[in-house]
């Protein structure tokens, strides 16, 4: 394979532009060529999110051979039922990535609204050919996860070897409602609550076989360890359900390179270690990093140790 592995990318066919019932956002619609999540302009060719050919221009020109294609996230099954919606997402993925050539890979849709559907979608996946794994938000309702119906899929993603990537949701508050504070702070602080709901929470002890990666570099997360680490000591109430401090077992864990700063790249490698750290691009959104590859490997990481530790996530043969 010539080129890299690039585990975080959007993809949704125009067919499924309506959204899950009930979601908070949408639908997606198509104006003159651009995307629009309701009435807000999302800056995206519609093309970019929805044509395959045209993600695949953007990875020859970016030196990516190999592309995981999950929903964005305003596709999250988080309002109640949505089987059918689910089923159709991951039926269309499941042809794109067998036209592919080995090009794509996907990561599909579960439902969320109990635990039994939850199981059944989730062993179809496991039987997909292509599918390597499940993309999940990091929050639901009031939940994370070390509890309810998250838990329960990662749980049920370690017994099936399914990789699972966290994407945060962009769920708004009132103090986010400008200046696109939504994602610039809320990303990172989702992710950032998931990350150590997983490692405070004992999720990590109980199911050490899970494959599970954080996007966006874990967002706030890796800032925080060292707070997190001193309140551990600490205190009683913050180790109570985890016998390891999160700063050593975070180690164990997968973020991908979509930083964009420099700085903040290389503090992840050095409180992760190289072998955490995945080539991710965020395609096709105005936050992406555009050319993934050449920012993660002019940051000290190697295209040869990207591509190793995207096989271990998505649980490839070397």
């Amino acid at each position: 394979m010539t080129g890299g592995i690039d585990i975080h990318a959007h993809w949704l066919p125009a067919d499924l532009f309506g959204l899950p019932p009930g979601a908070p956002y949408g639908p997606l619609r198509d104006r003159d060529g651009e995307l629009h999540l309701g009435d807000v302009p999302l800056s995206i060719a519609t093309r970019a999110m929805s044509d395959i050919s045209a993600i695949r221009t953007d990875m020859a020109e970016t030196g990516i051979a190999v592309r995981v294609l999950s929903a964005p996230p305003f596709a999250f099954p988080v309002a109640g039922p949505a089987a059918d919606y689910v089923d159709a997402f991951n039926d269309s993925l499941a042809a794109a990535v067998a036209d592919s050539e080995g090009a794509l890979a996907g990561f599909g849709l579960v439902p969320l609204d109990s635990a039994a559907t939850a199981t059944t979608r989730l062993e179809t996946l496991a039987a997909a050919h292509g599918i390597t794994g499940v993309a999940i938000p990091p929050l639901l309702g009031s939940e994370s996860l070390d509890s309810g119906v998250l838990r329960h899929v990662l749980t049920e993603c370690t017994r099936l070897g399914l990789a699972v990537l966290v994407h945060p949701m962009q769920l708004s508050r009132p103090e986010w409602s400008h200046h696109y504070l939504v994602n610039l702070i809320g990303n990172p602080v989702e992710t950032a609550t998931a990350v150590a709901a997983l490692l405070l929470g004992g999720v990590h002890e109980a199911l050490p076989g899970l494959r599970i990666c954080f996007v966006h570099g874990g967002g706030c997360a890796p800032a925080l360890l060292g707070r997190w680490d001193h309140g551990w000591h600490a205190r009683h109430d913050v180790r109570r359900d985890s016998t390891r401090p999160p700063g050593e077992a975070a180690r164990e864990l997968y973020f991908d390179t979509v930083t964009h700063d420099r700085a903040l790249l290389d503090l992840l490698v050095e409180r992760m270690g190289k072998q955490s750290v995945l080539c991710g691009s965020d395609y096709p959104f105005d936050m992406a990093q555009s050319d993934p590859l050449t920012f993660a490997t002019t940051g000290g990481l190697d295209t040869d140790t990207l591509t190793a530790n995207a096989r271990a996530f998505l649980g490839w043969a070397p």
